[in-house]
């Protein structure tokens, strides 16, 4: 009986990780949107239409891990290396391109502040560039 444990227990193991490592998406897209903790009107609704336009039109991909979208407060202790990592000089939303755990390619999404003051071309705008990111990620 002692033997056949040792036996199984690690072809167990083995099968368990290969099956919860398959669930785990090795490309995807994650959708940043910047912020400090002071907060204005017009920053507060271009997380809002940030994540909405997401929320709305990419429920697949967000369920599947393909996707993901966080707000971060750069002034967070951990979170000062976007700054750098990403030039931030305001609030932003940036794209981020993953592939086996490493960023491959990023975009500032900087028309936001164009779109700001019209729903409708803030969504299509973003959901345009996020939809662009996917593609790559397929």
């Amino acid at each position: 009986m002692r033997k056949i444990l040792f036996f199984i227990l690690p072809v167990i193991v083995i099968f368990g990780t290969f099956i919860s490592a398959q669930g785990v998406p090795d490309t995807k897209v994650v959708a940043y949107y910047f912020h400090g903790t002071f907060r204005c009107p017009t920053c507060m609704n271009m997380e809002k239409y940030s994540r909405g336009a997401i929320e709305n039109n990419f429920k697949d991909a967000l369920a599947s891990g393909k996707l993901e979208f966080k707000a971060v407060n750069v002034e967070e202790r951990g979170n000062e290396h976007f700054v750098q990592d990403y030039k931030l000089y305001t609030k932003s939303l940036i794209l981020s391109l993953i592939k086996d755990g490493k960023e491959i390619k990023s975009k500032n999404l900087t028309k936001i502040w164009d779109f700001v003051r019209n729903k409708q071309k803030f969504f299509d705008y973003v959901s345009e560039e996020v939809k662009n990111f996917l593609e790559e990620a397929q």
